[in-house]
């Protein structure tokens, strides 16, 4: 094993050897196999610079309508508390969300949908075993920030409570990762007319089988 990488579990190594027969049939037909992954660290990294310009603006937002530092003095012990297992509770939220939007474009759809930890890193995933086409990937990468940060951003904005502006762009951050993939793909530059898109079935991002 290579330093780089990390232990799988049963059920991610059981995907591994499944993914490769998928890998051998595709390139049987005449696909040309692009990884399109991203490393767990790196996504991390990149999840800081590409979310800063949504962060602003999910902040100024709120701001426009909610004094900071009123939102900031009304914080008591209860609220933070409440702030952390609410912060636990709409992790496993986003990688659901994965799970549903993704689940919908799957022929098997929801019995498709995988879930994981990369216990390195502290990073849960969800992964779909079957192909999707590219605009169906980037909806299901997209959706739980979607859903989640605009959503948080309108209650913080409503409700003026300081932590549900701070879990706003949390929510925001945590879906970096998901938009570095994204970028990724849209960096991608397409070598064939016909393009199936599959989720890594235990890494960060999606591997595009490609032919004329």
């Amino acid at each position: 094993m290579a330093k780089n990488e990390r232990k799988l579990t049963p059920a991610e190594q059981k995907r591994k050897e499944q993914f490769a027969l998928i890998c051998e049939e595709m390139e049987r037909q005449g696909y040309r196999k692009t990884d399109l992954t991203i490393g767990v660290v790196k996504a991390n990294l990149l999840a800081l610079i590409v979310m800063l310009p949504f962060a602003v603006l999910s902040g100024a937002v709120v701001l426009s309508r909610v004094s900071f530092l009123s939102m900031a003095e009304s914080m008591s012990p209860f609220d933070f508390l409440l702030f952390l297992l609410v912060m636990l509770l709409l992790t496993a939220v986003h990688e659901g969300i994965h799970g549903l939007t993704w689940g919908l474009f799957a022929e098997s759809h929801w019995r498709a949908i995988r879930f994981g930890v990369i216990w390195k890193a502290l990073t849960p995933y969800c992964t779909c075993a079957q192909p999707m086409k590219r605009g169906q990937y980037i909806l299901g990468a997209a959706m739980p920030t979607l859903v989640l940060g605009i959503g948080l951003t309108a209650a913080a904005a409503l409700t003026g409570i300081f932590w549900v502006f701070i879990l706003a762009i949390a929510m925001i951050f945590g879906g970096g990762g998901d938009f570095a993939i994204i970028l990724k793909m849209l960096l991608h530059r397409q070598q064939g007319r016909d393009a199936v898109y599959y989720d890594h079935p235990y890494e960060c991002g999606v591997v595009v089988f490609e032919k004329d």
